[in-house]
């Protein structure tokens, strides 16, 4: 017999040994098993599968035998035994309803753990399928919206590039009609220089001729319209300049617009055709948490819309403008040729009338030199005739002057002494009247000089004018620009 306190050695007591594995090793699922438990303590004792420590602990009893063995008094010592064989005898064994219930115990929670494991696979299958299809449906949708919004990038695109094009084909035609203003207020002012030439030289004019006529008038007047009309032209051409940089600013926001859209389109194109097995296709951590966006789908489309609208009120105001400048070459060119042709009107008149009036001056001319030419003629007739009428008077007076020579009584006042005194008396008042006609032919004369002066002047001056109005100013006027000129055409 086995004294009372000393340990146990009998097989059965000895402890099973441990396994190598807690749960037998599935193959094809052995990866699946890794690192997958969660960390948690466990209760029962891995060395002692088969008795749990709360059991031990609980049928545990520590009787006081310390006089009887040493061994006894060194396991009180210790709580833990680390070997079964280290336990003595005074330690409660189980029961077989024990030993029994362990096992339905272990059976339950066996079949309860493969039920739950069971429906957690036939959950996990469902809830993979439910996952799947719902992934797949989101990643239609979103494949979905993407292509819509290609399809509106790729809407206002179209409608950026169609009024683009009308923006670039109203800005041509507007600088077009631009260069044709500017050509016409150049032809203007070769126009203007000859209207102010032709004064410059009208101031030439000499005497009487210097006088504020039709022409004249006209003249000034065509300088004014002239004028005027450069004024408008050049205000037009201000309000073209400034409507071709408006132009260019909306075309350029289209432009920039587009240019954004084209990215736009072809990184959301990009996206709409990407798919699981795509090239390039990798994770980008947090980027869901980034927002970048800087609109909404009604500002975004406001955005583009605004900017066609723009460009369309801008294109109306530069066709407007366009067609202001059309129908103001049309005026202005009419305006001028108007006053062009009535300034030539004028100029044809005056000519007309300086030459007729140097016609009727050199007529008047020529009757004045054939005038003095005969009161030449007269003044000589008159000189011989005083000249003449001196032998008379000389015959008259020395028979007078004989006659007082008679001795005494024959000094008789006779007939004779009578007629001799009468015929003195009369050669002398005819000499004194053919010399008072002579004055008077001289000065008739003298005035004929005058005159034939005057109109030689005047000849001159009207020669002078009709030189001016025809010759100068005329051959001037012959190379105003044409119409389609005016227009700037060419």
């Amino acid at each position: 017999m086995e004294r009372v306190g000393c340990t146990l050695t009998a097989t059965y007591a000895h402890p099973r040994p441990t396994p190598t594995n807690f749960l037998p090793a599935i193959s094809t699922m052995a990866s699946s098993y890794r690192d997958r438990f969660p960390h948690s303590n466990l209760t029962h004792s891995l060395s002692l599968p088969w008795r749990p420590s709360t059991y031990y602990k609980v049928a545990s009893s520590f009787p006081s035998v310390a006089p009887y063995c040493t061994r006894s008094q060194r396991a009180s010592e210790n709580t833990m035994l680390p070997f079964v064989s280290n336990r003595t005898t005074f330690f409660t064994r189980y029961t077989p309803d024990d030993w029994y219930r362990s096992n339905l115990t272990n059976y339950q929670e066996s079949n309860t753990s493969r039920h739950n494991s069971e429906k957690l696979r036939v959950d996990t299958s469902r809830l993979i399928q439910d996952k799947y299809q719902q992934t797949r449906k989101t990643q239609a949708d979103t494949t979905q919206n993407l292509g819509e919004r290609v399809n509106d990038i790729g809407f206002w695109k179209s409608e950026i590039i169609h009024e683009l094009d009308e923006m670039i084909g109203e800005t041509n035609a507007l600088t077009d009609v631009k260069k044709r203003l500017e050509r016409a207020l150049t032809e203007t002012e070769a126009h203007l220089q000859v209207a102010r030439e032709c004064l410059f030289h009208r101031e030439k004019r000499m005497g009487i001729d210097l006088v504020h006529d039709e022409v004249e008038t006209q003249l000034l007047t065509e300088v004014d319209t002239i004028l005027c009309c450069q004024e408008r032209m050049k205000l037009h051409l201000d309000k073209a300049i400034a409507q071709l940089a408006a132009n260019r600013a909306s075309q350029h926001e289209l432009e920039k617009d587009l240019s954004d859209k084209q990215t736009a389109y072809r990184i959301d194109d990009k996206c709409h055709h990407l798919r699981n097995t795509s090239d390039g296709v990798s994770y980008f951590r947090g980027v869901e948490r980034v927002d970048a966006t800087v609109s909404v789908p009604e500002s975004w489309a406001k955005f583009t819309d605004d900017n066609i609208l723009r460009s369309q009120s801008e294109r109306a105001a530069s066709a407007k403008l366009r067609d202001d400048i059309e129908n103001l070459l049309v005026v202005t060119a009419n305006e001028m040729w108007n006053q062009f042709n009535k300034v030539n009107l004028c100029f044809t008149n005056r000519i007309a009338e300086t030459a007729d009036a140097k016609n009727k001056i050199q007529m008047h001319l020529a009757k004045t030199l054939q005038e003095i030419f005969q009161t030449e003629m007269t003044i000589e007739s008159i000189k011989k005739a005083i000249k003449d009428k001196t032998a008379f008077l000389k015959v008259a007076q020395t028979r007078l002057d004989e006659r007082t020579r008679r001795p005494n009584i024959e000094l008789c006042r006779d007939m004779a002494q009578l007629r001799l005194v009468n015929e003195v008396h009369e050669v002398d008042d005819t000499i004194q009247t053919l010399q008072q006609r002579l004055r008077d032919a001289e000065d008739t004369l003298q005035s004929l000089v005058h005159t034939k002066a005057t109109l030689e002047h005047d000849l001159a001056v009207k020669a002078n004018s009709l030189y001016i109005d025809q010759e100068k100013c005329m051959s001037m006027r012959k190379s105003y620009p044409s119409t389609l000129r005016l227009v700037g055409f060419c």
